[in-house]
């Protein structure tokens, strides 16, 4: 007999003999639209059990590579800097054991808690950021630490010219302007990103991933908070994660999956499939 335990699927090697490890952040406070994505760790734990382990795309298995989820953080929902404290805390201590932080979000604000640690290890890190909406707010209604501010608050740790956003087609005027002027911003695709790997490998730059599923469009992905129409498919976000993880892909994570909005399931079986295949392209690298 063995506990009952629900991970990911094919993740269940111990801590010490693993290289990624998994781990949620059920948080969705300062969520501007519609809630939810706290919900979506658990949901993608618990639906993968409808996926295979084995990826016809790129031919590996999960079961071949040592991987571990170490769960949900239990964060309090009514404090949002000691959640970002919390997310910071659990990535250095990965970090600090030699291993790759993979977050499951979780509203995207999630984000800022696991790259605060990454910046600390790795100071010269860039951010790769895929998402419908550009997250360059200085606030939002006051507030400094939202989902709509995430990616400005990257800004202010690592300055211009090493952020570079790429499906983004939502914002308001202000945050176009700032992103023209301090980000490196790719409206709508991923045109550019090939360049920019080849460019980011010349020097062997660690990189910081973060998707937001609703780079996705909604006709394939509508359970999410903030669903923008004119997204990616599924084919082209799993091409461009491929591309990225050649890189030196340092920490990484996925998050505004909103399970219930959703009731035919179909995004939780998304949210699922972009994990894995995520999870092996970082792998592929080291075989």
């Amino acid at each position: 007999m063995k506990p009952n335990i629900e991970t990911f699927i094919g993740c269940e090697s111990n801590y010490d003999e693993s290289k990624i490890v998994i781990f949620g952040a059920p948080f969705d406070s300062t969520t501007s639209f519609r809630p939810g994505a706290r919900f979506g760790p658990s949901a993608i734990r618990h639906e993968s059990f409808g996926l295979e382990t084995y990826s016809p795309y790129q031919d590996m298995d999960l079961t071949d590579y040592k991987i571990f989820d170490s769960g949900d953080l239990e964060l309090c929902f009514g404090d949002t800097e000691s959640v970002i404290s919390d997310i910071e805390n659990h990535t250095k201590t990965i970090l600090k054991d030699g291993k790759f932080p993979f977050l499951i979000g979780g509203e995207h604000l999630v984000t800022l808690g696991a790259f605060k640690a990454v910046f600390d290890k790795y100071p010269n890190v860039h951010i790769i950021h895929f998402d419908a909406h550009a997250d360059l707010r200085d606030d939002y209604l006051g507030a400094k630490l939202s989902h709509a501010c995430v990616i400005r608050r990257c800004h202010d740790l690592v300055g211009d010219g090493r952020i570079h956003q790429f499906c983004i087609r939502s914002g308001d005027r202000e945050e176009f302007k700032f992103a023209k002027e301090h980000t490196c911003i790719q409206k709508f695709n991923f045109d550019g990103l090939c360049e920019l790997i080849t460019e980011l490998n010349k020097t062997n730059t660690p990189i910081y991933f973060t998707v937001d599923l609703d780079c996705l469009d909604p006709s394939v992905f509508p359970g999410t908070g903030t669903p923008e129409a004119g997204g990616v498919t599924f084919t082209e976000l799993l091409n461009a994660i491929m591309t990225v993880c050649t890189g030196n892909v340092v920490g990484s994570d996925i998050n505004e999956l909103a399970p219930m909005l959703d009731t035919s399931g179909a995004s939780t079986a998304m949210a699922c499939k972009v994990l894995r295949e995520f999870i092996l392209a970082l792998n592929k690298k080291e075989k």
